[in-house]
């Protein structure tokens, strides 16, 4: 079986790489930043802003997605704190791929949040 490479999607250039930069490291920063970012690059477009806002709004989905989970007694307690530890090491690696102006998908999730965002 053959495992997925992770794809690094390029912007079309890199001024539009540092126009969006701001976008994409706001959108990290907390769930007001994501949708301040998502306004803002709602009139302007620009591609790598919008992907890190659609890799942001992942990481927010699946974080609510383990807190629900945290609810059930005992099973859901163990997930929610091992699913914390991950999301807290996804953030970090997405919020450094924006700092780093890479659009350079989120550790194990990041391509399926590419897949299920593509239309956003």
């Amino acid at each position: 079986m053959k495992t997925a490479e992770p794809t690094v999607v390029t912007a079309s250039t890199e001024s539009e790489i540092t126009e969006g930069k701001s976008m994409a490291i706001i959108a990290y920063l907390t769930f007001v930043g994501l949708i301040i970012a998502f306004v803002m690059n709602n009139d302007k477009k620009n591609k790598f802003a919008k992907y890190h806002i659609t890799q942001s709004l992942g990481l927010a989905l699946t974080g609510l997605a383990i807190g629900i989970i945290g609810m059930i007694p005992i099973l859901g307690w163990i997930i929610s704190v091992i699913g914390f530890f991950v999301i807290v090491f996804m953030w970090i690696s997405g919020l450094m791929n924006a700092i780093n102006e890479k659009q350079k998908p989120l550790p194990i999730l990041g391509n399926k949040y590419e897949e299920w965002f593509k239309n956003l």
